[in-house]
């Protein structure tokens, strides 16, 4: 049965709240539209600024049990669940993280990422059943989104996490919340009404993702898989890649475009390129340095 929920406590939240900035606009031209939700953007990021010293928490305590052997699960609803899955399937293209590092997991399964499935966010026992049927444990992370800050399946999903001794991160955009005070670490952007009253996909999506950025960004960058600011860990594996990792290994080493791609077919991978070139080694050579390492390039051309 889905959890009960009363609609007077949901009327109290802020974001549930009527926007005195865009009361009147089913009245604006398409122009003045457009400047009203401008400007309440404006207000998603500047609700995120506060929030740094606990995202830099997050991003640390993340980090560490990557490092370990750990993993990420981003657990949501409807927007907040779409917005996780999409940060979580963007990491394997952008920075060659094995598929099942980093998870995103939505109410209602994948097909809700296309189809809304509104009720799927009302039972806090299926948030559990989803993170134990990917095997979650007491050494992974979990990062539970919710605007409202009280959707039971996310709840459900960070009791579970608790229960178990993970880590265990809260991203609401309502302070205080159920998901806030129900997580180790709570990152509370307070966005405040929406333009379209109760639309939370607007500042409290734009907020949630720039948090997710934030996070998934600074956790690789953390473990190594940036160099200065280049994803020197992404795979050549499309033409517009190859181009991109050709320029990366020219970049850091030097060399000439022609010379720089010749070394990246013999290498197989930026790193083991760049590895090769400044310290005057063989590929295996390089790819152990590398591996003693774990990958840091960084650390290995130290």
């Amino acid at each position: 049965m889905p959890d009960p929920i009363q609609p007077s406590s949901l009327a109290d939240l802020s974001t549930e709240a009527r926007n005195p900035a865009s009361e009147r606009l089913d009245e604006l031209s398409a122009l003045d539209v457009l400047q009203v939700i401008h400007a309440a953007d404006r207000e998603a990021v500047a609700a995120v600024d506060s929030e740094l010293p606990r995202i830099a928490a997050a991003v640390d305590a993340i980090a560490a049990r990557l490092d370990a052997g750990g993993r990420l699960f981003y657990s949501g609803a409807g927007t907040s669940g779409r917005l996780g899955v999409l940060d979580a399937s963007e990491c394997p293209p952008t920075y060659n993280t094995p598929p099942d590092l980093i998870q995103g997991i939505i109410a209602g399964g994948d097909v809700a990422l296309r189809r809304s499935i509104e009720h799927a966010e009302d039972e806090s026992s299926q948030g559990a059943r989803d993170l134990e049927a990917h095997s979650f444990s007491a050494s992974d992370a979990l990062v539970g989104i919710a605007a409202s800050g009280r959707t039971p399946y996310v709840l459900g999903a960070l009791e579970y996490a608790r229960r178990l001794g993970a880590l265990t991160i809260g991203l609401a955009c309502v302070p205080g919340s159920p998901v806030a005070t129900s997580a180790r670490i709570a990152i509370t952007p307070d966005t405040g009404p929406e333009v379209v009253t109760g639309s939370t996909r607007m500042k409290a999506g734009t907020a949630t993702k720039l948090v997710l950025n934030m996070i998934s960004t600074a956790v690789f960058v953390r473990l190594g898989y940036v160099y200065g600011n280049l994803m020197v860990n992404a795979q050549p594996t499309n033409s517009k890649l190859a181009d991109r990792a050709a320029r990366m290994v020219s970049a850091i080493t030097g060399l000439a475009a022609p010379r720089a791609q010749e070394l990246l077919a013999q290498a197989g991978s930026v790193r083991t390129a760049i590895v090769m070139h400044q310290l005057g080694l063989s590929r295996a050579e390089a790819d152990q340095r590398l591996a003693a390492v774990r990958g840091r390039l960084r650390d290995a051309l130290q």
